[in-house]
Parts: C-alpha cells; structure tokens; sequence
C-alpha cells in the first residue's frame, strides 16, 4: 500500500469520525430505541396524509407509492363534498374553541386559588377533582340527556362545549395549579408595594409569566374536545361534530372517504399543537425552576 493509499484512507476515518460521534453502547441503544419510536408515531400520520392526498384509484393499488409523486386533492374534495361534512367540521371547531374558552375561564383561577390560599379541605378538593376522572361518561349518558333535553341544550354546540369542559376541566385545574406555584409569591407582594391591588398584580405580573402554561393546558383541552367522540355522539342527532359523524358514517363509506376523515381529525391538532409549541417548551422551563 502506498503513502497516498494511507493518507486517503486515514482521511476517511478522520472525516468518519467528525461525521459518527464515538458513542458508547448504551448511548446507541438509546437512540436507536427513539428512532423507532419516532418512526412508530410519525409512519402512520405520513401514511394517512398520503393516502387523503392521493387520487382515489390510488387508495387501493397495491404496492404503494410511499414517496408523493402524484398528489391529488379529489379525495379530499369528494369528502367535503358529502352533505353534512363541512358543517360537522364547523361544529368540531366551535366546540372546541368554547371548550378552550370554558376549561381555562374556569380551572385558572381555581389553580390560583388552590395555589396561594389556604383552606380547610384544600387536599380532598384536590382529590375530588381528579375523582371526577373516575365516572365513566357511558354511565352518565341517559342523565345527561334527559337533563339536557330539559334545558333546551341537547343537540347544541354550547351543550357538547360543557360536557366537554367538564372533561377538559381536571387538567386546566391541575396545570395551572402547579404552574401558579411555580410563580414566586414576591413578585405580587412587590406589585402591591408599588400601588398595585390584588387583581391588577395578578393581571400585569403573574399572567405574563402564566401564559404559556394556560396555553399548554388549552392545548389539552382542545386535543380532548376535538378528539371525543361519545358524548358528542349521544347529546348530537341534527348538528353532529365531525368525530359524532364520522362514527355514524364509516362503516358505509368508502375506503378513501376513511382515510381523509382520519385526516381532518388527526392533523387538526398536530398543527395546532406545532403552532403553540414554544408556549409547551417555556411550560416546562417554568415548571422546572
């Protein structure tokens, strides 16, 4: 072997090593576990976009194309264009923005309070929220039916809002409550000090520093809202969420009208969490201090 030969070759292993880092064992057993973990999430997702964006003959050839050469949209409009779609869609949207607005108005000051007062039966009020995970909504289906009929609630945006709510609400209280004590009581204590009530220190100092938390806890609450289908399915007959008509559709339609209505239900709140993603980070950096 020439000079040259070994010169090229210990080049090699020197760009090698710059490009691989030297990893212990362990280390690559690690991110070889995420990286399958990643793919077992993220492969789905990708193959459910393709199939909503491919024509509809494509949905049943076989082998597939995994790469998007031939990109369509017909699978996607003939699914919009099915009566009643759109406006389910309209209905989920709205359902889940009340069920933001809902969840937060309520479980943020309930946090605050659980975060800088002191009560008696402070820690059963705690355990009675998350209790209220506990009741099966199968159970509470016919009562709530019944009352909601009374109400003039049933088969209304606002009355699947409220169940909803009712489902979001645990976590926004839990979420903020945690967040609130993260937040130094002092800061409000020198609001105070400088002329500042109660409400206006909370507003002007704690929730600047809350925000992104309260936005991680709406985030759960619209992924509940948009994602349940029960409720939505029993307390709805002429003006369904997506997922209630969905459920009463799917085992009628076609192959390709599946694929897109799994589309708008899953990539809906994968955008939305990506587009408050840095409220998410700043949570936890918050939660860590």
């Amino acid at each position: 072997m020439t000079d040259a030969t070994q010169e090229d070759l210990q080049d090699k292993r020197s760009l090698l090593d710059r490009l691989l880092p030297r990893w212990s064992v362990g280390q690559w057993l690690f991110a070889t576990i995420c990286l399958i973990l990643c793919l077992w999430v993220l492969l789905p997702i990708y193959l459910l976009v393709l199939s909503a964006f491919s024509p509809r003959d494509a949905v049943f050839a076989w082998p597939k194309a995994y790469l998007p050469f031939d990109i369509s949209t017909d699978t996607i409009a003939f699914f919009f264009g099915v009566r009643g779609v759109f406006s389910a869609f309209l209905n989920s949207v709205m359902v889940a923005a009340l069920t933001m607005v809902i969840s937060i108005g309520l479980g943020a000051p309930a946090g605050y309070a659980l975060a800088r007062f002191r009560f008696r039966g402070k820690d059963s009020f705690r355990l009675l929220i998350v209790m209220t995970r506990a009741f099966p909504i199968a159970i509470l289906a016919l009562p709530l039916t019944v009352t909601f009929i009374k109400l003039g609630l049933y088969d209304t945006v606002f009355g699947v809002a409220l169940v909803h709510s009712a489902l979001a609400l645990p976590f926004a209280v839990l979420i903020s409550s945690s967040l609130f004590m993260g937040i130094p009581f002092e800061l409000e204590e020198a609001a105070w000090t400088m002329g500042c009530t109660r409400f206006q220190a909370f507003l002007r100092v704690v929730m600047p520093i809350a925000t992104p938390g309260l936005a991680a806890a709406a985030i759960f609450a619209f992924v509940i809202s948009w994602n349940e289908v029960f409720a939505a399915t029993i307390l709805t007959l002429q003006h369904p969420t997506l997922t209630a008509f969905l459920l009463t559709t799917l085992s009628e339609s076609p192959l390709y009208f599946r694929f897109a209505g799994g589309f708008f239900l899953v990539v809906p709140a994968l955008v939305f969490i990506f587009a408050v993603r840095k409220y998410l980070f700043s949570m936890w950096g918050i939660a860590n201090r």
